[in-house]
């Protein structure tokens, strides 16, 4: 681990941390943050020391407080700092005489309403006192693993009816990254995952980026053991040449799904108020990220599905898709967007399609059904038919990916067929995506079931094709960079396909 790597880890796993602006008023900032790190440690998960810093409170949630940074006994190696932006020179001098590694700045009122002059010396103050910064304007680090948790976002609410909902959830462990300018967005994220049952490594809200920027934390999250897949979400990425160079090494090793925002004229000038973010020409975004393998989501709904994908399955090795299906036109829908976005559905071989034949004729699949690709197994599909024509498919070497659209609502269909098809699947290095439409109760089961047994799951056709479409994307450019085989060893080795999600 190089020295930028441990500088960076103090951020993740600090050995201990001061929330400045800690207070006892339950709706304030600083109260969220100093309690999400006590009941963390409290929990025995933050192992760190936790030092509240205020000079107006004694103690908080019964944890001494201190009057500043200076004051707090022994080494500090974290500050967060959640105070009005005329105080926070003032605390980063205090923590820079303190010689603290690292500082996180929650509070905004910086270069995204113009105020350069206080972004450039708070940059001064940590250049000379060498302490990184996140932010400001930002959400901090949720890390899943650390117990640290710096979102200032209640987990449960109130309602005016006296009932109390989950709003923020934290999510569980798992091994995809999020790195976001927008720390908004980045909190919806963790809550779309979250419901998704999907497990997050570490999050990171960049806000202003006034010192640690996306190659830098893109750097840090290619040595992250428990990161698989990085979803980077940017308005503007101003270190474009280093962002270059890191990019091009770390999709060689873990796959980047970036949501550029700002695309149009309005975007960036929303964009601009927003964090501060310059405008730049889209396509010159485009250019970069097909340079350096960054699969690039076209909305937030692609970019989670994507995400989703390359958590849980390898990336394919060509571009031929095998379709399976007890619905006719679902499975031309997802004909029409794998041809959209330049997958191949060909015929199947003439080996393939007799062996098709052959069930037909034992009367183990409908005389009726079509198995030219798509195979459409008809509303007669049982769960043994789904489970002998994914066989045929996966042992196929001309086919490099397979998308099984299993609507549930067919009669003689058991829940079964899910598991079935995902025993098959896990003897095999190729991967499969699958979709059921709806989102009455069996459908929710139906997709959540396939998501807990390593099959990305989606709600369309078109969501799984596109999804199947970044796996064989990624999977081409790998083999573009001689690297395909030895990425698919660290993903089996580290636990891919059905260990991926815990059932």
């Amino acid at each position: 681990m190089n020295y930028s790597v441990k500088q960076m880890h103090a951020f993740f796993n600090p050995s201990s941390v001061a929330v400045v602006g800690a207070t006892k008023r339950i709706n304030k900032a600083g109260h969220v943050i100093f309690k999400n790190f006590a009941e963390n440690k409290r929990r025995g998960i933050f192992k760190g020391e936790i030092y509240p810093v205020n000079p107006n409170e004694e103690s908080i949630l019964g944890f001494e407080s201190y009057p500043s940074v200076s004051k707090v006994r022994g080494d500090l190696e974290l500050v967060v700092i959640v105070v009005p932006a005329k105080h926070v020179t003032d605390v980063m001098k205090d923590a820079a005489s303190k010689r603290v590694r690292a500082a996180v700045i929650i509070s905004s009122g910086f270069s995204e309403i113009g105020n350069h002059k206080l972004e450039h010396q708070i940059q001064d103050i940590a250049k000379k006192g060498e302490i990184r910064v996140l932010g400001p304007n930002c959400l901090g680090v949720y890390d899943s693993r650390t117990g640290v948790d710096m979102l200032f976002l209640p987990e449960t609410r109130v309602l005016t009816t006296g009932d109390e909902i989950v709003a923020t959830p934290r999510p569980m462990p798992g091994n995809i990254a999020i790195a976001t300018q927008s720390g908004a967005f980045g909190v919806a994220a963790l809550d779309y995952l979250t419901g998704l049952q999907m497990g997050v490594s570490k999050f990171v809200s960049f806000g202003n980026k006034c010192d640690v920027n996306e190659a830098e934390m893109l750097h840090y999250l290619l040595y992250d053991e428990e990161t698989r897949v990085i979803l980077l979400y940017v308005e503007d990425i101003r270190s474009g040449r280093e962002f270059l160079e890191v990019a091009e090494k770390v999709t060689v090793k873990k796959p980047i799904v970036a949501l550029k925002c700002g695309r149009t004229k309005a975007g960036a000038r929303a964009a601009a108020s927003h964090t501060g973010a310059m405008a730049g020409s889209d396509r010159i975004y485009d250019a970069v990220f097909a340079q350096t393998g960054i699969l690039r989501a076209k909305d937030m709904e692609e970019f989670f599905d994507i995400g989703k994908a390359l958590a849980l399955q390898p990336p394919a090795t060509g571009k031929n898709v095998g379709i399976l299906t007890d619905a006719g036109g679902p499975g031309v829908m997802a004909v029409d967007e794998c041809e959209i976005k330049g997958l191949n559905v060909n015929r199947f071989s003439e080996e393939t399609i007799q062996k098709f034949e052959r069930l037909k004729k034992e009367g183990r699949l409908p005389k009726f059904a079509t198995n030219l690709n798509p195979v459409d197994l008809t509303g007669s599909v049982t769960s043994e038919m789904f489970e002998v024509a994914a066989k045929i498919l996966f042992e196929d070497n001309e086919i490099h990916g397979i998308i099984l659209l299993g609507l549930h609502h067919t009669p003689a269909l058991q829940e079964d067929f899910i598991d079935r098809v995902a025993r098959v699947a896990s003897k095999h290095d190729k991967p499969i995506v699958a979709c059921d439409i709806g989102e009455t109760e069996m459908a929710l089961y139906t997709r959540s079931r396939f998501d807990k047994l390593g099959i990305p799951a989606y709600f369309s056709p078109e969501d799984a094709a596109r999804s199947m479409n970044a796996l064989m994307r990624y999977g081409l450019y790998l083999k573009k960079k001689n690297c395909l085989k030895e990425y698919l060893q660290r993903f089996h080795k580290i636990g891919g396909k059905q260990q991926s999600i815990p059932v």
